[in-house]
């Protein structure tokens, strides 16, 4: 009788995750792949299906980022209907996907590795007057995170309010002492998303993958570094971490401010409105252009992949990438395909050393396609390569904290800074130029003369990709 009614049970979950996937299913070829899973592997398959293969998208969980914006005050709406020059259309597109027009009047610091970055950013939140706001994909114990705490015990003090948001599953190591100490001197303290046995399936592979900090609501803080030692002292058998950072003084910040605050609404249910910033009437042509772009799987639409996806088919001359985790979807790979085969020159820079075997497998099994279109792929030979950047042109360039990976575009939250000036394209360019000297070229006709071994790991990889 109770294998009967196990068996009934079973048969009903089957076939109501089935009609789910007909009726919501993102990709066909997805879609397959999960049906296949499913009838394959009795219970497994579902198991699976519930931790990585639901479309969000079509089954929110929360209706955010609309709802929300609309309480906040609007950035405005006249800036977009006024824009001209080539990048119009990608101004609009990411305006309609994130409600961030692009501002001018920002001044802008390139922050490289993790010295530089965090001298600065503590400079920074010394400077502190009224609130700081923090927010990490990864946030361990150690020298930083004990250096954060005596600094905003010292902040508390002087009355200054501080609010941090730290992921539940990227910063999972993070001790409940150093937590519970946060908390007992006035740091308001939410973790997104937290590891619960009762939302384990809904939560699990939808995380916060972003890093802000946000000063006053004037000076903010973006790019790839997590709050971890590691960026100080290396990591044993990996060596050191290089990464980008992006420090913001303008208006910008405020919309990154406002990123965070949606974030904290999500957390604590507690709607706060922005700090007002400063009116700024400057027309000086040295400051840059920015426009924040933020994602998450509660959007509408994949608004990073579509801003990678513009960049790449807007460039005329050149794109050039640094990033660690190039595992692309069929909409980049064409992109990034079609610019090369159309004269783009078209440059990867991607980490030799890899922090994850499978994930390292999923990125080398592109390499041919990519090599085999002409695109140049440049190997990162000095410790792991962290950054996320796109340079385009001499004209466009983005920094944040988005990989080129499904799990950036479809499941993690996300936010990156685009930046319209002709200066801070420079620098990038610059600074790929150097890496990629110091960088060993991958040629095709050395790359196919790989062992039998190799290419076995990277089908391997590439058949688990859309997990990653």
């Amino acid at each position: 009788m109770w294998t009967s009614i196990i068996v009934g049970i079973y048969i009903l979950i089957t076939l109501s995750i089935v009609l789910a996937i007909i009726l919501h299913g993102a990709r066909p070829s997805k879609s397959l792949a999960w049906l296949l899973a499913i009838f394959a592997i009795p219970v497994g398959g579902i198991v699976l299906y519930f931790l990585l293969g639901r479309n969000r998208r079509k089954n929110k969980l929360v209706q955010l980022k609309k709802d929300v914006f609309k309480k906040f005050p609007k950035p405005g709406i006249q800036a977009v209907s006024s824009f001209e020059g080539k990048y119009r259309k990608l101004m609009t597109l990411f305006y309609n996907n994130s409600f961030f027009p692009p501002v001018g009047n920002n001044d802008l610091k390139l922050l490289k590795d993790g010295k530089t970055t965090f001298d600065t950013i503590f400079g920074a939140l010394e400077k502190a007057k009224k609130v700081i706001h923090i927010q990490y994909y990864i946030f361990e114990d150690g020298e930083l995170a004990d250096k954060l705490f005596r600094l905003f015990k010292l902040k508390l003090q002087e009355g200054v309010k501080i609010r941090m948001i730290y992921d539940g599953i990227g910063s999972f190591t993070l001790s409940s002492d150093y937590l519970n100490s946060l908390k007992s001197i006035g740091v308001e303290v939410y973790s997104f998303l937290p590891f619960k046995f009762g939302r384990f399936f809904s939560s699990l592979n939808y995380r916060n993958h972003r890093k802000i900090i946000v000063v006053d609501g004037e000076i903010a803080f973006t790019g790839g570094i997590n709050i971890s030692d590691k960026y100080l002292k290396g990591e044993p058998g990996l060596g050191n971490w290089h990464d980008m950072h992006l420090k913001i003084e303008g208006p910008a910040a405020h919309h990154l401010d406002q990123v965070f605050l949606m974030d904290w609404y999500l957390v604590s249910e507690d709607l706060i409105k922005p700090l007002k910033n400063k009116e700024l009437t400057s027309n000086d042509k040295s400051k840059a252009l920015v426009q924040i772009v933020s994602g998450g799987p509660d959007d509408d639409f994949p608004a990073l992949e579509q801003t990678y996806f513009s960049i790449i088919n807007t460039a005329k001359n050149y794109v050039y990438i640094t990033n660690p985790y190039i595992i692309p979807s069929q909409a980049i790979i064409k992109a990034l395909q079609t610019a090369a085969l159309s004269g783009v020159d078209v440059r990867l820079l991607v980490s030799e050393n890899a922090d994850n075997t499978l994930v390292n497998w999923s990125v080398h099994s592109y390499f041919e396609l990519f090599l085999k279109s002409g695109i140049k792929i440049y190997m990162f030979p000095d410790g792991f390569l962290h950054s996320k950047v796109i340079v385009c042109d001499d004209a466009v360039s983005s920094i944040g904290t988005a990989n080129l990976d499904d799990r950036s575009f479809e499941q993690n939250y996300e936010v990156n800074a685009i930046i319209y000036q002709c200066e801070f394209a420079d620098l990038l360019k610059a600074d790929f130029l150097k890496d990629s000297g110091s960088s060993k070229l991958l040629t095709y006709d050395e790359f196919i003369q790989r062992p039998w071994t190799k290419k076995l790991q990277e089908g391997i990889g590439k058949i688990f990709s859309p997990l990653l």
